[in-house]
């Protein structure tokens, strides 16, 4: 597939242009040859299209192996760019929506967008040798691995806010002590265990061997003991505290069945991480499995938690951090300039394939590197 890309093609190259949809693709197939072949159609995007494309491409009549450009458009490319790639291996390309859109502007038709004008956009786009390969099967699992776990991550956030809100309700101003270090956090043993006890009790307070009973991991005596007096303090349960007991356990479930689904997603990331280049990131200080897997496919939100870890664990990147911080840099705009570093020290890790060095990282700084 490289020698395929930034090259033009030969006149007699067929090139098959896919405008992906939910429902159709939109097929166009050209050569610079004879122009347009046939008419454009819509395919469904069942194996019936896809073996109808196969079909119109063998009738064509053109000498040799055909280019097929896809617009990558979210994930509606996936299973055709995947299948075309199988069937005709070394022949896709992917292009992106904002190169087809200057290219449509190339063409005269940038403010007048059709499925026809994307295809017709992405046949010059081809013809120039531009766009990409197909992701490899391994970054594409890991991909679909690292969305997913951030739209648990999501589903988990708006989940403990709910779960704050009704336990605030059956036990009001239970889950906002004061003092530093007493929160409540919900994932903890302790936070778990007060939810259970919450719905168990209907808000009403526990006994410490009842609230450590039903910690699903250590929770001290102490540290009960504090929870359990802060209880007995609260005001009493509302009215209807027997109904949000029953909504409360329901939510519970859900928490445990999110967790459960982070642990295993996690888990199959790590797997998945360790078949790909990126795995070499986890050399550096700070920066494990979740924070290193989004860097192939999520650039942007990986390199700011990246630059993140290393602040906290990375001398090298303490001191930059503090001397950006003397220059007057505000704390968001110092996480930028240190993702700004981390992006060119993840591109030299991923192509040498060399763990991270602290003591060479402070000598090519010194160099200028």
């Amino acid at each position: 597939m490289a020698s395929l890309l930034q090259e033009a093609l030969p006149a007699q190259t067929l090139v098959v242009a896919i405008d992906p949809g939910k429902v159709c693709n939109r097929v166009l197939l050209a050569s610079g040859e004879r122009g347009l072949i046939g008419e454009s159609v819509s395919l469904p995007t069942l194996r019936e299209g896809l073996d109808e494309l196969v079909r119109l491409i063998g009738a064509s009549g053109a000498v040799g192996e055909p280019v097929i450009a896809i617009e990558a458009t979210g994930s509606l490319h996936g299973p055709w760019t995947a299948e075309l790639e199988r069937r005709f291996p070394g022949r896709v390309r992917v292009l992106a929506p904002s190169e087809t859109q200057a290219a449509r502007a190339q063409l005269g038709s940038r403010r007048f967008k059709s499925d026809d004008r994307d295809c017709a956009a992405l046949v010059w786009l081809a013809r120039q040798g531009l766009g990409r390969s197909p992701d490899e099967p391994a970054l594409g699992a890991l991909t679909g691995a690292v969305r997913h776990r951030r739209q648990l991550v999501s589903e988990l956030k708006v989940l403990r806010q709910r779960l704050h809100g009704q336990l605030n309700a059956l036990c009001p101003g239970l889950s906002a002590p004061q003092g530093q270090g007493r929160t409540l956090d919900l994932l903890r043993p302790s936070g778990r265990a007060v939810l259970a006890c919450a719905a168990a009790f209907a808000g009403r307070a526990p006994s410490v061997r009842s609230l450590v009973a039903r910690a699903p991991g250590r929770l001290g005596r102490a540290y009960a003991e504090y929870w359990v007096q802060r209880w007995r303090a609260c005001l009493p349960p509302p009215a209807d505290a027997e109904l949000r007991a029953e909504r409360l356990r329901l939510d519970l479930t859900r928490l445990e069945a999110l967790v459960g689904a982070l642990a295993t997603v996690d888990a199959q990331t790590a797997g998945l991480l360790a078949k790909t280049p990126g795995q070499v990131l986890t050399s550096l200080p700070g920066v494990a499995v979740v924070r290193a897997a989004p860097r192939p496919p999520d650039h942007r939100d990986a390199l700011m938690a990246i630059a993140w870890g290393l602040s906290q664990a990375s001398p090298a990147f303490r001191e930059r951090a503090d001397e950006l911080r003397a220059r007057g840099f505000q704390p968001l705009q110092v996480r930028v300039a240190l993702a700004r570093h981390a992006c060119r020290l993840c591109h030299a890790l991923l192509r040498n394939q060399e763990p991270y060095d602290e003591t060479r990282y402070r000598q090519a700084r010194r160099r200028g590197r």
